[in-house]
């Protein structure tokens, strides 16, 4: 009986090791996303906008927010800005 309590650790001391990669790469994973590693703001401090200010995108959106196109217009124009990143995106 005592011959059990002496024979090591066992193939369960791998799960801590594992446990802590888990947790290594899920904060990672987390602060990627949020943006931290790539030298933005965290989201809960005010971080950066989807869409930065002096975007072709927003101006479109602070045009028809502000009643100088209609929407037939904001949505041709916007579906050839969409091909024009599409296409650039691919490019790159």
């Amino acid at each position: 009986m005592n011959t059990l309590a002496f024979d090591g650790p066992g193939p369960w001391v791998l799960f801590f090791p594992l446990v802590w990669a888990a947790v290594v790469v899920g904060a990672v994973t987390l602060l990627r996303r949020t943006g931290v590693l790539r030298g933005g703001r965290p989201p809960w401090r005010g971080g950066r906008p989807a869409v930065p200010e002096s975007s072709p995108i927003a101006l479109l959106g602070r045009r028809f927010a502000a009643g100088e196109i209609d929407e037939e217009e904001y949505w041709r124009r916007l579906s050839v800005l969409g091909e024009q990143f599409d296409r650039s995106r691919g490019a790159g």
